[in-house]
């Protein structure tokens, strides 16, 4: 008899190199047309250019702030009281947060053209690492509409 895969019993493995879930789970998001080996050949070279950039910081590190950096603390939830649509400020769960954040990394660095995808992962990780750029950018307009919406923050469920 097969076994049965439940979401509990499966587990997401580490990477090989860095032995990170967090590295697997970004890979897996980078990953197009079930092409991990690709995926993680881009992650890794990107590494490969922080390293060479930054010298004083570990790649892995500059990863892991760069995320940490991206992740949203509030967002903007429509919500329908009577007749009017309200955009509600609510705070975000820490899984969200995360995928929020590696979404925005990962359409800053496909939206730059005309350079390898390894270079401009690595760039846009360096530069969320610095808070500046693009996914910056977007989580810092997320934020600025829940500070503008917080008016209707008791219509929050």
């Amino acid at each position: 008899m097969a076994k049965k895969f439940t979401a509990s019993s499966w587990q997401l493995k580490p990477d090989a190199k860095y032995n990170s879930k967090l590295v697997a789970k970004f890979v897996n998001c980078l990953m197009l047309d079930g092409k991990k080996s690709i995926a993680f050949k881009v992650f890794y070279d990107a590494m490969d250019i922080i390293a060479g950039k930054i010298k004083d910081t570990p790649p892995l590190e500059v990863f892991e702030q760069a995320i940490a950096n991206v992740k949203p603390m509030l967002e903007v939830r429509s919500k329908r009281v009577g007749g009017a649509s309200y955009q509600v400020p609510m705070q975000v769960r820490p899984k969200r947060q995360q995928s929020l954040g590696f979404r925005w990394i990962l359409a800053a660095a496909r939206g730059k053209k005309g350079k390898p995808m390894s270079v401009r992962l690595a760039s846009e990780f360096m530069d969320a690492y610095r808070k500046e750029g693009a996914a910056m950018t977007t989580r810092e307009n997320v934020h600025r509409m829940a500070e503008a919406n917080k008016a209707f923050a008791h219509f929050a469920w």
